[in-house]
């Protein structure tokens, strides 16, 4: 395939639609020779969509059979090491199709790439915390070509104490914390972000509706979701303080914990965690005490006898 052709592949994979006279300009060609490329990736068994419109334009489609896959050096090694961690993840029934799908992209990587996803592997320890909730893969991908796509989509919502509401949102990202998947998006029914867990979504689609994508507060979806969940009353609560700077603790935290980074003076820092699980409160207080400042805990009777189960710092300083 001409270098040319697998550029214009690579342009129409990664954005749902181009027209054709910007796919002309980012190639260097005119219009006829796009449309004489076009021509040939469908040859080639590329579903390309021609779009209508004043400009025009293409898009690839969803064909029967799934062409080969244009990947980078970059997105190759991404895409390995995301379905090693897939192996080991909390979608159902990705364990298997996760290890049989590395196995086949490993099978063609070349030995400079397979170099650098043993590398990640060997330098990344990987935290195993309790196995959350399982969701459908299926569901999943609704809900990201809706992020994508910004696209509304649609759903039931199973509340924490049973009842179902009809919700229509605006999604703008999936995020993981702790086992377990969330979706973020704007609620124009209640004219605010929501955060809902996405094991609580009954039958979600697409409206086929577009919206204009709006600016999540603060920019960062993890951050976002980390303030968030402890505004809801969760049953099980604890209040860490941290030997430290705000700014130091923000700098060494990589992995998120369900509560917001907050400075108690100029040495030291809170996080209040919220969680309905007693076993998240647990994990995130070992993500904080793993950073080797001093650490204090404040906490109900049941979340500290939780606490010294798992042998970390309960309700005193370590």
């Amino acid at each position: 395939m001409p270098a040319r052709m697998l550029r214009l592949l690579s342009l129409l994979q990664s954005r749902r639609e181009w027209p054709g006279t910007e796919l002309a300009e980012r190639l260097g060609v005119t219009g006829r020779t796009v449309r004489r490329d076009i021509g040939r990736l469908r040859e080639l068994g590329y579903p390309v969509d021609a779009t209508t419109g004043t400009a025009g334009g293409y898009r690839l489609a969803s064909g029967r059979n799934l062409p080969p896959l244009l990947l980078d050096d970059d997105e190759a090694v991404a895409v390995a090491v995301g379905l090693r961690t897939a192996a080991e993840g909390s979608v159902s029934g990705i364990e298997e199709t996760s290890v049989r799908a590395l196995a086949k992209l490993e099978q063609v990587l070349p030995a400079r790439l397979r170099a650098q996803v043993a590398a990640v592997g060997e330098a990344t320890v990987a935290v195993r915390p309790r196995r959350g909730p399982l969701v459908d893969p299926a569901v999943l991908a609704v809900l990201a070509r809706a992020c994508r796509d910004h696209e509304l989509v649609g759903f039931g919502h199973r509340g924490r104490e049973g009842a179902v509401t009809e919700r229509r949102v605006e999604p703008h990202s999936l995020v993981t914390l702790h086992s377990r998947w969330y979706l973020l998006a704007f609620d124009p029914g209640r004219e605010d972000w929501r955060t809902f867990r996405v094991d609580r979504l009954d039958r979600p689609a697409t409206t086929h509706r577009r919206f204009t994508p709006r600016e999540l507060p603060g920019g960062d979806a993890a951050a976002f979701l980390a303030r968030s969940l402890p505004a809801a009353p969760y049953p099980h609560t604890a209040l860490v303080t941290l030997e430290a700077p705000a700014e130091e603790v923000a700098a060494r935290l990589h992995t998120p914990v369900p509560g917001p980074l907050e400075p108690a003076d100029e040495h030291r820092c809170t996080v209040r965690l919220g969680a309905d699980s007693l076993d998240l409160v647990a994990q995130s207080v070992g993500v904080l005490a793993a950073l080797g400042t001093g650490i204090t805990v404040e906490a109900s009777e049941r979340v500290r006898e939780r606490l010294r189960i798992a042998g970390l710092p309960g309700s005193g300083t370590a």
